[in-house]
């Protein structure tokens, strides 16, 4: 596969606060409990989701105070441009490259908004060319890693020889809310960390793991599933269909369905490297794909270690996956609002 786009490095990163999930609760108690007479009850989806702890870009005290949109983006500003320079400086290094060797580079992020967008405002720090192509893209949450990776290695490809930063970067705990009495607040609250990945890739002179394939399957009248709502306050989550379910019943076919425009099927692939969600979701993929129950091991690993960080998770679980070995052919991938699954073919030489 000498003319695909080719993973030639990665990194990951989260920034420096830690919480436990057990620290996470007693906030969320002391600050809903006694306005939400159904947190108890809904507590336990801290134990459930398989998380034991996550990471934040404010201490645990900044959270616990309202805030509103100029306080959350000027957070999403300073941790998102510290986060970016930390990741990408070190997937460029682990490639052997120099930032000015840097020809495109593509900025996944859902969590907060930033005009001019992140890569300009780190562009001095890092020092990127003058002439460097900048793709932002926004809005496709958590399936945002996945499809970031598509996106990033179809302009390696029409481009061979070039080199094209991908960084997918998340602060999903900056949508905390207060003032949010609802299910879906608490199942945001039990899960969410923030995390960035990095990946350079380049076509046109081989590689170990190129990009095989791609593509994403869009459910239709499936808009309410997942997603942000907007008001003064700031991004307000939107779970209104519980995901196992949809997974359960839905992935296999759409992933079925995606597979077959790749001239693949199920049974061609080696390895699912899919966005773990939460513990449940995982189950549910294991048996929508009919994976012994604890396959999906590298997934299981990052959720507890890092929660769901939305579109950078499956990059995470990717790179736990390269250093363990990759099979001949795996398979990313994840599902977000749409409601979409993105899928991307790895082809691995040994």
């Amino acid at each position: 596969m000498k003319h695909a786009a080719a993973l030639v490095s990665m990194a990951t990163g989260v920034p420096p606060n830690v919480f436990h999930q057990t620290e996470i609760l007693e906030a969320a108690r002391f600050l809903l409990g006694s306005q939400y007479p159904q947190f108890e009850t809904l507590s336990a989806l801290f134990a459930n989701t398989g998380i034991q702890h996550r990471y934040g870009v404010k201490p645990m005290e900044w959270y616990c105070e309202p805030r509103g949109w100029p306080e959350r983006t000027q957070a999403f500003l300073e941790g998102a441009e510290a986060l970016f320079v930390d990741v990408a400086q070190k997937a460029i290094e682990r490639a052997g490259l120099r930032v000015t060797d840097i020809d495109t580079v593509v900025t996944v992020c859902s969590t907060g908004i930033a005009t001019p967008t992140l890569e300009a405002r780190v562009a001095g720090k890092l020092g990127f060319r003058t002439d460097v192509s900048r793709v932002p893209v926004f809005g496709l949450g958590c399936a945002g890693g996945v499809a970031g990776l598509s996106i990033a290695s179809r302009l390696a490809q029409a481009r061979p020889g070039t080199n094209v930063l991908l960084v997918v970067l998340e602060l999903c705990t900056l949508a905390v809310r207060h003032d949010e009495l609802t299910k879906a607040n608490i199942v945001a609250a039990s899960l969410f960390g923030d995390g960035a990945a990095a990946v350079v890739l380049r076509a046109g002179d081989g590689g170990a793991t190129c990009i095989e394939s791609t593509g994403e399957h869009l459910w239709p009248d499936t808009l309410s599933i997942m997603g942000w709502r907007v008001d003064p306050e700031g991004f307000g989550v939107i779970f209104q269909r519980t995901i196992p379910d949809f997974v359960a019943e839905h992935m296999k076919p759409g992933v079925t369905a995606i597979l077959s425009g790749m001239g693949l099927a199920i049974d061609d692939i080696d390895r699912f490297i899919c966005h773990p969600g939460g513990t449940k979701v995982i189950i549910a993929i294991e048996r929508a794909f009919s994976l012994d129950q604890g396959t999906l091991d590298h997934e299981r690993a990052v959720i507890a270690e890092y929660g769901n960080m939305s579109a950078a998770t499956v990059l995470f679980v990717l790179e736990r996956a390269r250093e363990r070995g990759l099979p001949r052919r795996a398979l990313l991938t994840s599902l977000g609002p749409g409601f979409t699954a993105s899928c991307v073919a790895l082809r691995h030489a040994a």
